[in-house]
């Protein structure tokens, strides 16, 4: 039996603060806001995962009123979400994300994220597609104030 998960996660950017994407710090002068690290791809993902099963979102799992969950490393959750399909008895099939930001550029770090991604969710780098897109500088992603990441994710009855 397979499954489907869609998720999405925005966060805004302010400077002085670290932006990860996908697991993987990536050099910029705004980072994402956030409870946890804020890193909205692979919170996206855990959001599909979580879906395609009926099991909530992030926020029901990881509720960022827990100050257990402050500045946590998101790997982790994704980690602990990956846990929770698993033990409902599905694997993923692949994951397909898009990021939604203005700059940086984040063709160079994609292999890196691929990597991080597959290696949580025991995938290989094929499994993993991500995407970036800018918004040819409309909106709040083109303005600059914030990014958003989509995915899909296919889950397989073990």
């Amino acid at each position: 039996m397979y499954r489907i998960g869609q998720g999405i996660d925005f966060h805004q950017l302010a400077e002085g603060r670290e932006l990860w994407l996908g697991g993987v710090l990536i050099p910029h002068t705004k980072g994402a806001v956030g409870h946890s690290d804020a890193d909205v791809l692979l919170h996206a993902i855990c959001d599909a995962m979580l879906g395609a099963l009926a099991l909530g979102d992030i926020g029901k799992h990881f509720p960022d009123t827990d100050m257990s969950f402050k500045g946590i490393d998101s790997k982790i959750l994704l980690k602990r979400s990956y846990d929770l399909i698993r033990g409902k008895g599905y694997k993923l099939v692949n994951v397909d994300s898009t990021l939604l930001l203005q700059a940086p550029k984040i063709k160079p770090f994609v292999p890196q994220m691929q990597e991080a991604i597959a290696g949580i969710l025991e995938l290989t780098i094929d499994d993993v597609s991500i995407k970036a897109t800018t918004t040819e500088t409309l909106s709040f992603i083109g303005r600059e104030e914030g990014v958003v990441a989509t995915a899909n994710v296919l889950l397989v009855k073990m």
